[in-house]
């Protein structure tokens, strides 16, 4: 029994347009290896050494050394007050970015699109500028600094200044994590537990928030990391007392600008680990996130 003839006109004229598409997105050789490679070159350039040199310079004198510097009181308050920013703006700022995006995405009502611009303010406002108008609102010629002169109250120049500071710049990337993800994911999980009788809290706390658990994760690290490395706004409202108001960003350039360099890589390195730490938690959770934005993304379909 002979076999049926093949038809390759067919087949060739059915590949042809997929050959057609992979000719038209595929580049060189050559191309692929040099963008590669300036890409590589950039990073060893801008990221590697920089880093290598940190920790290179930090370390160069020996371990001693780098323990005194980083154990030292003035290095102590440094990094005491830049874990009590954080630990202060970040919850304020998980609070504000969880209940912004929420009323955003689920909502509709007047003035959302100012509410979505006021968010972005602080990404289009230099952080300097941010701190010159909590002076001039607290400061003891501003606004109110008469009034809380004579209450004893004090906010420029102390720790609810820093904390005010740290919040104004960091307070955008929870809800800008969360916004885009609520929004694909619709309200049709929402809808069905309401009509299934649960109240408002039960449809937050065991439908969105379950739903939005990594990005709002992923929002909340790079909050930390802002605000742990803020160094214009809070310069400006800190006063740069030593051992009082500075945070680890000030207390470095000051042993830099003492040519304490050992002390000052010290210091920075502490800054450095936390930069590559966020960095790994930033790519594991990014991916986590990819895949709940796909998985809300088929659903809609």
């Amino acid at each position: 029994m002979s076999a049926l003839p093949i038809n390759n006109s067919d087949t060739t004229t059915r590949s042809a347009p997929v050959r057609n598409a992979l000719a038209a997105t595929a580049e060189p050789a050559w191309v692929r290896r040099t963008l590669i490679g300036i890409t590589l070159a950039f990073l060893t350039l801008f990221l590697f050494v920089p880093l290598f040199a940190v920790f290179f310079e930090a370390f160069k004198k020996g371990f001693e050394v780098y323990l005194a510097a980083i154990t030292e009181a003035d290095a102590r308050s440094a990094i005491w007050l830049t874990l009590v920013a954080a630990g202060i703006s970040v919850p304020l700022n998980l609070t504000f970015g969880v209940a912004a995006a929420w009323c955003i995405a689920k909502f509709d009502f007047r003035g959302k699109n100012v509410l979505l611009t006021l968010i972005d303010l602080p990404f289009s406002v230099s952080p300097v500028i941010s701190g010159l108008i909590y002076v001039l609102i607290f400061g003891l010629q501003g606004w109110f600094g008469e009034w809380l002169r004579d209450h004893d109250m004090k906010v420029i120049f102390a720790l609810p200044g820093i904390v005010l500071a740290t919040v104004f710049v960091t307070f955008p990337f929870v809800a800008r994590e969360l916004i885009p993800l609520m929004q694909a994911q619709g309200l049709e999980q929402e809808e069905a537990a309401r009509v299934l009788g649960a109240s408002g809290w039960q449809i937050f706390w065991r439908v969105t928030l379950p739903n939005v658990k990594w990005a709002l994760l992923y929002g909340v690290i790079l909050c930390n990391a802002r605000a742990m490395g803020e160094f214009g706004a809070v310069s400006v409202v800190s006063g740069h007392i030593r051992g009082q108001t500075n945070t680890m960003p000030l207390h470095i350039e000051i042993l830099y600008n003492e040519y304490q360099f050992a002390a000052a890589f010290a210091v920075a390195s502490l800054l450095a680990g936390l930069a590559l730490v966020t960095l790994v938690l930033k790519y594991l959770v990014e991916q986590r996130v990819k895949a709940q934005k796909r998985e809300a993304g088929g659903r809609n379909e």
